[in-house]
């Protein structure tokens, strides 16, 4: 072999050998830091109880997404009614921008009712829960509370992407979505003795809806 080339190729070997040495000792870089969630810039305190705030905010809130499809039978037949402008979706807006924000008002710790307000949860028929049996069951599980929060905030994000689309078909089960996420939290959290009754209501509707002709809508539970 020429001396000269034989030297080139030795150099070549240790050039190659050495930075695989410096690559395998070499310390990796660092990941990135992971960005911390934002803490929150105060505290909040509540200022209504659960009661209060469902009654006030989250309810009436709901109301522009309940009210805002129907289909009616009268004398003249079958009307149908649903947002036309661009006012009649923005009251939508309105109401799911209240419902995904304002329901997760309800991870604060508040009281469940006003003072001196125990539901109707006295006496041998008593279908409400108490107080203090609300908040006994959510402390016991309050994984569960988080569920329900979150299954009325993601109605709220749903319907605030009908709103972009314009989509009253959509919008109409939306509606249905929002009236099993009440009512699957009621059923946990405040009348839990009304199973049986809501269950008959819930298949009578069915039957009702179902019907050709017949009104349609959705429902919410029993205030």
């Amino acid at each position: 072999m020429n001396t000269i080339v034989g030297k080139r190729l030795l150099a070549c070997l240790g050039l190659s050998i050495a930075s695989l040495s410096m690559s395998t000792c070499s310390p990796s870089k660092p990941n990135p830091p992971q960005t911390a969630a934002p803490a929150m810039w105060g505290e909040m305190k509540p200022v209504v109880s659960v009661k209060d705030l469902m009654r006030n905010m989250i309810d009436p809130a709901s109301d522009y997404i309940f009210d805002a499809v129907k289909v009616e039978s009268n004398k003249s037949g079958t009307v149908e009614s649903g947002p036309k402008t661009d006012a009649d979706w923005e009251k939508i807006r309105t109401g799911a921008v209240t419902l995904a924000e304002g329901i997760y008002l309800l991870k604060v710790p508040r009281p469940f009712t006003p003072p001196g307000d125990e539901n109707n949860s006295s006496g041998p028929e008593a279908t409400e829960l108490s107080p203090a049996q609300i908040k006994a069951k959510i402390e016991a599980d309050p994984v569960l509370w988080n569920a329900k929060i979150e299954a009325l905030r993601n109605v709220g994000l749903e319907v605030l992407e009908i709103v972009k689309k314009k989509n009253a078909a959509e919008l109409f089960e939306a509606g249905g979505n929002l009236d099993e996420a009440c009512e699957s939290c009621h059923i946990q959290y405040w009348y839990p003795g009304d199973k049986a009754l809501l269950e008959k209501v819930d298949r009578g509707l069915r039957e009702l809806y179902d019907r050709p002709g017949s009104e349609q809508g959705a429902t919410k539970a029993p205030k």
